[in-house]
């Protein structure tokens, strides 16, 4: 009867309304990801913040805007949202491995070690497990142990790209550079748009005073991840290095603008800035970076050398003693006084610089 067929229209037009609802989902849902693999992270922030709040707070979505903060070098705002998915999933453990570099970054022991502790609890079957576990190690500076779990990850899962990095990064600890460049060519041969293992073959060429090499590897990390203002910072201090200092300066402000607080890529800024004879630009980027790392004995040495040029004598002597008093290690220790020791030298060609 009638009512029959109106309950059949309101039925198909309820489906009909659902079915559109999925796919409105399901189109702000790709859009993200795909802007996350883009490594458009601003936009995959956005685009996930635009799901209703229920499917928003999810430990899925969670993870996706966490690892985007994590892309951006916001670690903060990463760990935030990593703590708030599991709040809703203890057991969840797809991203934890992401989760657990931000807080090795954020140097936070006691957190890194609880999630080690839950995450083998769920599953100590899991490469992620693993993952957090070799972080846990490495955080508290025993790189063995580290490797070790960092291998097991991969024996359960020896497609498993990030394990590879992170084994990587933990051999370049140990000064082990054959190995690691080993690791990171692996990641490489898995997913070509890794950029971590890109850019640890950078770190390794950089440490090895290959800068032609490592300016070649940070441009390919920096091309896949360009929102990374440590990458920029790299290819930065690369060039510099390479003394194509107008290209550098080009990349380091880029380093700024993308986390004004990155201390390196202002003071390798202002050892460009030295270096091209802008003395006073020299000077205010340093004093400004003062306000951030109060305590860095290069600073100070760095800020005396500028006033030495200057003429400014007594100002040099002062930001030489003050890096003194902040106890750089024994090398730049000799450095310092070396520098102490030619205060009336016009030439400090022979000058050494000390890393930040």
């Amino acid at each position: 009867g009638p009512a029959g067929a109106r309950e059949a229209e309101e039925s198909d037009e309820d489906r009909r309304l659902g079915d559109l609802l999925v796919l409105q989902l399901l189109k702000v849902l790709v859009s993200g990801m795909h802007a996350l693999a883009s490594f458009r992270c601003d936009a995959a922030i956005e685009s996930f913040h635009q799901l209703p709040p229920e499917q928003f707070a999810t430990g899925w979505v969670l993870c996706q805007v966490g690892r985007a903060y994590f892309e951006m070098v916001n670690y903060p705002e990463a760990a935030r949202h990593y703590e708030w998915a599991r709040r809703i999933d203890r057991t969840r453990l797809e991203g934890m491995e992401v989760y657990s570099t931000v807080l090795w970054h954020m140097k936070r022991e006691t957190e890194l070690a609880y999630l080690a502790h839950e995450c083998q609890g769920t599953d100590r079957h899991s490469p992620q497990t693993w993952c957090v576990l070799g972080n846990c190690m490495s955080l508290q500076k025993e790189h063995e142990p580290a490797l070790r779990f960092f291998q097991r990850a991969l024996q359960l899962d020896p497609s498993f790209t990030y394990a590879h990095t992170l084994c990587g990064h933990e051999y370049v600890a140990n000064e082990d550079f054959e190995k690691g460049l080993n690791c990171f060519r692996n990641a490489i041969r898995l997913d070509s748009r890794h950029y971590n293992a890109w850019y640890g073959i950078g770190q390794i060429n950089f440490q090895q005073e290959k800068y032609d090499l490592a300016d070649y590897h940070f441009r390919r990390a920096a091309k896949i991840n360009p929102t990374s203002s440590v990458l920029f910072c790299c290819l930065g201090r690369a060039l510099h290095r390479r003394g194509q200092h107008t290209e550098a300066l080009h990349y380091l402000q880029g380093a700024i603008q993308k986390d004004p607080n990155n201390p390196l890529a202002r003071f390798e800024k202002a050892s460009v800035l030295f270096a091209q004879e802008c003395l006073g630009e020299a000077r205010r980027e340093l004093e400004g970076l003062l306000r951030l790392a109060p305590r860095e004995p290069n600073v100070y040495f760095l800020l005396g050398k500028v006033c030495k040029k200057l003429g400014e004598v007594n100002a040099a002597l002062k930001n030489f003693y003050v890096a003194l008093d902040l106890k750089p290690s024994s090398r730049d220790v000799n450095t310092i006084k070396n520098a102490i020791e030619k205060i009336k030298v016009t030439d400090d060609s022979d000058e050494e610089d000390f890393e930040f």
